[in-house]
This record gives structure tokens, sequence and C-alpha cells, in this order.
């Protein structure tokens, strides 16, 4: 398998990052990242060599410590005083996924040799990526500026020896995971400790995972919407072109032509309207399902900048012979763009409990809860009742993570992102419209059933063939979480495009 190389003169893109992650390719630094970097690294080292005045993080203290000088026989202690003094995570561990990516990100983020890092230790990171040694970091600990320093510390502590790593199905410590390669513990020099820590590959990492997995729920939302709208009786007029020709939201308009590329061919279309007009859960999904894909498309937009930026502090411009303080691992961006991706998947999940609700209620010739005989058998009441209260908590966690700020560092970072705080939120609320997705999918699979022999259009057929392989028919009551669970799992891994 071909190695992606990582270079500063190639965007990596987020169509780029999903192949990655999906077929498992070896990473590696390009000839001019390597060039860049080694340039940066030795230009920091010849102006330390004969320049002393302050430079923050390098020769002083970290925060409001920025006043106190440090000797230049006491620098590499100092960032590695750094590493360990700020890996103070806590909560439940990141997913493995997840930390691969912060591995790939951070080392993407160096390659532009603004950071002062040697080859070395970009490589490292690499190296773990490669062979899947996967630093144990907590979900807690970040304000999201200066970056997301607890969770990079975990990250970065293996490179010193230090912390914990998950390695082919053990948890073992660092330094004799790194012994199986004969990996000897890097010696950080000036300014490495910061730049490892200083970032935004925290969040970020749970956003590219989000984007990823909100697109694909976009995808499904639209396919099941057109599915529950034709086992609804629901009509395809709300789908028409001229209506959307005189609204032309990008995502609106691409949305009615996706329902009625799936409705085209559906013989339950050709059958008497049923009302003069369906509920807003099923006339209003170009509306409502496109403005989350406009949303999205805002929210790939912010993330894929992130992915080519360097967000650490300070940056080091060795052709203009500058170290620049500034605040590029201020989290602000992702924040806003994390709020705004967990409220727009909160939405398609909003609106598909209604569709569900709708289902179940026993209207159009469908039986109440849809099984045959309702009152011995409760059918599909409780799926509902389920999705109800994911959606309930999904508004709770759309309260934004962006407009709240704490004080930090003795009042020297006094405004703050909360960016890890939008990741961690946002992943629950995707992983919550999973499921919500799911039930209406078994229901509207259900409804359908009710329906025969009359048959939907091909494509939507296909999805009820494969679903049906994971979750058959209710006829009778039997207990149902199995079947929820297997819903949502397909909502996660079938094709939807």
């Amino acid at each position: 398998m071909p190695t992606h190389l990582i270079s500063p003169t190639q965007p990596l893109t987020l169509a780029e990052l999903a192949a990655l992650l999906a077929d498992g390719r070896p990473v590696a630094l390009s000839d001019d990242a390597k060039v860049r970097i080694t340039a940066c690294h030795q230009y920091l080292h010849q102006r330390l060599a004969h320049d002393n005045s302050p430079i923050y993080g390098i020769n002083t203290g970290f925060g409001s410590l920025y006043n106190v000088s440090i000797a230049p026989e006491a620098r590499a202690q100092l960032q590695v005083n750094l590493m360990m003094s700020h890996a103070c995570g806590t909560g439940a561990e990141v997913s493995g996924n997840l930390v691969r990516l912060m591995l790939l990100l951070k080392a993407q983020s160096l390659s532009y040799g603004h950071s002062g890092v040697q080859v070395a230790t970009a490589q490292r990171l690499l190296d773990m990526y490669n062979r899947e040694m996967l630093p144990v970091v907590y979900e807690q600990g970040s304000l999201g500026a200066s970056g997301d320093l607890a969770p990079l510390a975990h990250l970065c502590l293996p490179l010193l020896g230090l912390g914990e790593v998950n390695y082919q199905g053990y948890r073992l410590n660092a330094a004799d995971a790194m012994s199986l390669f004969s990996w000897a513990p890097l010696t950080l020099q000036a300014k490495e400790g910061l730049a490892l820590l200083n970032g935004t590959q925290f969040m970020l990492a749970y956003a590219v995972d989000g984007v990823l997995r909100a697109q694909r729920l976009a995808a499904a939302a639209d396919v099941i919407g057109a599915l529950s709208t034709d086992a609804f009786g629901g009509c395809s007029d709300p789908f028409q072109p001229n209506l959307h020709r005189i609204r032309p939201h990008a995502g609106q308009v691409r949305v009615a032509q996706r329902l009625r590329e799936l409705l085209a061919g559906s013989e339950l279309q050709t059958q008497p309207r049923m009302a003069v007009q369906d509920p807003y859960s099923f006339r209003c999904q170009p509306q409502v399902h496109g403005a989350s894909r406009d949303a999205l498309a805002y929210v790939a937009q912010v993330v894929e900048t992130e992915c080519n930026s360097v967000t650490d502090n300070p940056n080091i411009f060795p052709d203009d012979d500058q170290i620049l303080s500034g605040g590029n691992f201020h989290g602000q961006p992702l924040a806003l763009a994390l709020d705004h991706l967990a409220v727009a998947v909160a939405e398609l999940g909003s609106i598909s409990e209604r569709r569900t609700y709708q289902l179940i209620s026993g209207q159009r010739g469908l039986p109440t809860y849809l099984v045959a005989e309702p009152g011995l058998n409760s059918g599909l009441m409780i799926p509902q009742y389920t999705a109800a209260g994911i959606v309930s908590q999904n508004k709770q966690l759309c309260t934004p993570a962006s407009v709240d700020s704490i004080v930090s560092s003795n009042g020297q970072e006094d405004h703050v992102s909360m960016g890890a705080n939008a990741a961690t939120k946002a992943r629950r609320v995707i992983e919550n419209v999973e499921q919500v997705l799911g039930i209406e999918l078994l229901t509207a699979v259900q409804a359908l059933a009710f329906r025969r022999p009359g048959r939907t259009s091909d494509a939507l057929e296909q999805v009820v063939a494969a679903f049906q392989q994971e979750v058959k028919f209710v006829g009778q009551d039997r207990v149902l979480y199995p079947d929820l669970h297997r819903a949502a799992d397909f909502v996660r891994k079938f094709d939807w495009q």
C-alpha cells in the first residue's frame, strides 16, 4: 500500500483523511517537510546561541510565569517539566481512532516548519501512528486555549518514555512498549514540549471524525426520510423542483433532488393521495435536512482549514528572522463550528423522531404502533419513547460551549474557547442521532410491510432488503433492544450514498 506523505505544500483534505483512516496506509514526512522542520530547528538554536532576549516558553516560564527567566542549562528540563506537569487529564479514555487522528494531525501541524522541533520528534509521532501504538488520553482537562494542553500532554508523554499506551489489545507503560521496537526516549530541546502541547489537535480530531460521521448521517436521513414518506402514504409534490428554484439554498435544493430520486418509480406514489398535505416532518425535509447540510458544509470548511494550520505558540519564521508569540492555539474557530455541528445534527434527529411518531400513530390505514394486534401487543410504542428521550437529551447537549469562558493561569489566560467541551458534546449528539435514525428506519420498514403488496422505489427496496437481514419484522412483542442496537449500527455502516 503506497505511503501517504505529509507535505506542507499539499493540503490535507477531509476526503484524504477519511481514506487514510479506512485503508490503514502508512504515513511519512515528505522531503520538503523534513527540510522545513530542520531549517526552523537550526534557526532557533542559532538564535538562542547569541541572543538572550526573552522568548516565551523557550527561555521563560509558561502562562503567568512568563516573566521568569530560565537559564540555558535548564531549558531542556523546562520542556520535560511542562510535559509532565500538564498531563492532568481525567474522565473517560479517548477512543483509539481519535487518538490515532491526533497523532497524525499533530505531525501535520509540525510539518510546516514554524514550531522549532526536531525531525525526530515529528517522526516519532508518525511511528506511533503507523504501529498503532496509541497513547492513553483522557477526555477532560482542556479549556480549548492555550490549545488542548492536558490531552496533548498525555498524547506526547510516550515520546519521553512516560505515560501509557494501548498496543495490540494491551495497556502498557510507554517505556515497555517502546522497547519492543528499540525506540529510545526522545531528548526534548528548547521549545519542543511547548510545540507538542500547544495546539488544537484534540478538538480537531473530534471535529474531523464528527464531520465525516455527520455527512453520513445527512445522507442516511434523506434515505430514511424518503422511506418514511412512502410508508406513511406521503406525497412527493413538496420535493418538486419549482418550489426549490424560488428558494435556492444549496442544501435545500440538493435534498429535494435526492428525495425525488429516491422516490422515483415508487408504486406507492401512484396511489390515491391520502391527505391534502403531509405533516411538516415529511413535507419540510428539504428545508430542514438542507439547512443541516449547509451548516455541515461550513463546519467542514473550518475543519479543513484547521487541519492545514500551525496552532502552537510561539511561531518561528526563519526567512523573516522572527519569533512571534500570538494566539493560534485558541480554539474559538473550532468551538463555534463544533457547537454548530451539534445543532445541525441534532435537528436531523429531531425531525426524524417526529416522523417516527407519525408512523406509529395509527393514521392513514396503518395499525396503531405498527402491530397487527395492538393491545395484546405494544408493538413499536416504546422505541418512539426512546427516540424522544434521546432527542430531549440532545437539546440539553446543544447548549453551546463556545459562549463560556473561565479565567486561568492567574489571569494571563483570561478568555478560553471551551472547544474541547464542544467537541465531546458534539460526539455524543452524533451517536444519539445514529440511534434515533435507526429507530426511524426500523419503524419505516415495519410500516412498509403493512403497505404490501405495494412497493416503494427500487432504490429504497434495496435498503429495506439490506436492513431486514439485520432486523426482522415485529409480528408480536419481543425483546426489542437488540433490534434498536442493530438498527443504529446499520445506520453507522451502510453505504447511504
